[in-house]
């Protein structure tokens, strides 16, 4: 005797909401990364760097290829007083 399909729809249920959440996880690290890929097993000058490019761009995984930093970086330090 077969199984009843109702007795599988929570199991349905459950896996497709955990299939919702880890894509919903996966876009918002996306979009948080600007559209990159995360970076793992940072050393300090990879943070530094880091930081450089979000007060240069205004966001942590930006770069920019001007010469000249912006109005106004000469006053963002990053050591805090």
């Amino acid at each position: 005797m077969g199984v009843p399909f109702e007795a599988l729809l929570p199991y349905g249920i459950m896996i497709g909401f955990f299939a919702v959440s880890a894509a919903g996880l996966a876009g918002l690290k996306q979009v948080q990364n600007g559209g990159k890929k995360p970076r793992y097993g940072l050393d300090v000058w990879d943070r530094v760097m880091i930081e450089r490019d979000r007060r240069l761009t205004g966001f942590a995984r930006g770069q920019t290829d001007k010469p000249d930093a912006p109005p106004g970086f000469e006053l963002n330090n990053p050591w805090r007083v």
